[in-house]
């Protein structure tokens, strides 16, 4: 039963750490994409559909992929 324990053991282990790298990486993500939307200028925000005011919003909202955001800045 014991090897039964430590298998069950360290599948949670590894999956709170797969979890914990996930949320790292997402927020990673999000201080990139502020960093780039802060870099902008008003202009550029305007011409995407946000403000400086909403940057914040942007960079944290689930719904909203930053990539295509930035993507589209950089092509106009």
């Amino acid at each position: 039963m014991w090897p039964e324990r430590a298998s069950i053991s360290s599948r949670h282990v590894r999956g709170l750490i797969w979890k914990y790298w996930d949320v790292f990486q997402a927020r990673r993500d999000r201080q990139r994409v502020r960093g780039t939307l802060s870099g902008l200028s008003d202009r550029e925000l305007m011409d995407i559909g946000t403000t400086r005011g909403e940057i914040d919003y942007v960079a944290s909202s689930r719904d909203i992929d930053p990539r295509d955001i930035v993507s589209h800045s950089r092509g106009a």
